[in-house]
């Protein structure tokens, strides 16, 4: 019975699991999808318990389909990161999970900035203030939930709350446990300073543990309820984008990846935590790989609001909500295809406002919107705001110094090769690209052979696992024609700063 190994993607809208064998071959894979809550304007919550039962389903779907044939030794997680659980000493959510989405806190969050809170913040986690992340949201919970907070005994991303299901042990690691803006990036531990500017100790979190080590053996239960061994191993994971930089062997200072899910984040490594050698806009967190650390730029929710285009403006009246999500992809992308650069003078700035001005408004939009526009230019407005974006940080970084050699690009705009055109025309750079979608769970796979020990090394088994790209290459003419419109979309964004 060949021993192989299960990486879970944990993502904002679905957990996906892939296979592999040893050599890095995928057998198979399985997904499961959750919805998101919005109970009020700017709160965007999830049940953390649809999303176990979704790892769950996918754990059962994989070992249904591979039966007694090979043998699941190890698994981690990709997970998505900046989301945080409040629960019970025993891990029972007290209250939904407040994703990364979630602007809740933006007025608390200013409240910081102005009495000068960033630049400690920064220093000492790496991360700028952000009214998703767990820091200003445990502080809302305080100051406006106080009854929940005092019941609260944990505050756990949604990795350790996983882990803590798949083994009995709450444990994280440091990539998932930076962002919770809660660990000193210098001494990689959790922040007394920070647990106590919002009410808590380190006692509240789980215990931090390097990526690729053994967090324990799945529970009897969860073998009775997967059909996994119980003799399989979790080995501790990270967050998503940090594995997604694994797979795709960014080790060293150099590349670039684009991560193009519910959130687009650019993401680059250094070789050493100094808050002071990278560009103002950026975070610093810790790589799963060792002694290795990524610089980051959350850019905004940009596939979000390709979902929303997609709901809108390609549904059917009534929508239909067993049509396959595959045929509006198709619809969406076939109208970029059919459509015009420049959108005829449409632009779309980001729903969370533009990134790069930071203290700006948490709002955007459709700027430019006439009557003669369609729903194609719509689709594709809402693809160039995030090509200006991606094009607007990759200039910070090179400004501050930083090499920019090669940018890969994973996740929803690999799906069309109108929308990957797209970002080389606006960032005039060849963008490397592989139709191979399951980079998180890929980077994942690789820490759980590397853990238990069947790759003697990480690099190892990055080579094992390695999927060679594509490259794409800018015309000339539309990068020529989009630096005229980025200039106005720049103009634009620093107007609506406010």
């Amino acid at each position: 019975m060949p021993d192989v190994l299960l990486g879970l993607d944990i993502g904002t809208n679905a957990t996906k699991g892939v296979l592999f064998d040893l050599a890095g071959t995928e057998l198979v894979q399985a997904e499961q999808s959750y919805p998101l809550a919005t109970p009020q304007p700017g709160w965007v919550e999830q049940d953390p318990e649809q999303v176990w039962q979704a790892v769950i389903s996918v754990i059962q779907q994989i070992v249904s389909q591979v039966g007694s044939e090979h043998q699941i030794v190890a698994l981690a997680l990709a997970a998505q990161s900046g989301s945080v659980i409040p629960t019970g000493a025993d891990g029972t959510p007290v209250y939904p999970m407040i994703t990364w989405l979630d602007t809740r806190a933006e007025a608390l969050v200013k409240q910081w900035q102005a009495a000068g809170l960033e630049a400690t913040v920064r220093t000492l986690s790496g991360w700028q203030l952000h009214p998703g992340l767990p820091l200003p949201i445990i502080a809302w919970l305080r100051q406006f939930k106080p009854d929940l907070f005092a019941k609260t005994k944990r505050f756990l991303s949604i990795l350790d709350f996983l882990n803590y299901r798949l083994t009995g042990i709450f444990c994280t690691d440091l990539s998932t446990g930076a962002e919770m803006q809660l660990v000193d990036i210098s001494m990689a531990q959790w922040s007394p300073q920070l647990c106590d500017m919002v009410g808590i100790t380190p006692d509240h979190l789980a215990r931090l543990q390097p990526a690729g080590t053994i967090v324990g053996h799945v529970t009897a239960t969860v073998s009775q309820l997967t059909g996994l061994s119980s003799q399989t191993q979790v080995v501790n994971g990270g967050h998503d984008q940090c594995c997604t930089a694994l797979a795709m062997g960014m080790t060293d200072p150099g590349k670039l990846m684009l991560a193009t899910g519910t959130a687009w984040v650019i993401t680059g490594v250094v070789e050493s935590p100094s808050t002071s050698a990278i560009p103002p806009t950026m975070n610093l967190n810790f790589h799963v790989a060792p002694q290795r650390w990524t610089v980051s730029q959350y850019l905004g929710g940009f596939g979000a609001s390709v979902e929303w285009c997609l709901n809108q403006c390609w549904q059917s009246a009534p929508p239909n909500p067993s049509l396959p999500r595959t045929e509006l992809y198709a619809l969406f992308n076939d109208a970029l295809s059919r459509s015009q650069a420049g959108c005829n003078g449409l632009l779309f700035l980001p729903l969370g406002g533009s990134l790069q001005t930071p203290g700006g408004t948490a709002q955007g939009g459709f700027v430019g919107l006439r009557l003669d526009h369609t729903r194609i230019d719509l689709s594709r407005a809402i693809v160039e705001g995030a090509a200006f974006e991606v094009r607007w940080a990759l200039e910070t970084i090179q400004q501050a110094g930083l090499p920019v050699e090669e940018l890969w690009v994973a996740g929803g705009a690999t799906r069309s090769p109108v929308w990957s055109q797209i970002l080389a025309d606006v960032s005039g750079l060849p963008i490397s690209l592989t139709h191979y979608a399951q980079w998180p769970a890929l980077g994942a796979a690789v820490l759980a052979g590397t853990g238990i020990g069947v790759f003697d090394t990480l690099a190892e088994g990055i080579a094992r696992f390695q999927k060679p790209p594509r490259q794409i290459v800018p015309h000339e003419t539309q990068s020529k024609m989009y630096r005229e419109i980025f200039a106005r979309y720049q103009a634009i964004s620093r107007k609506l700063c406010f």
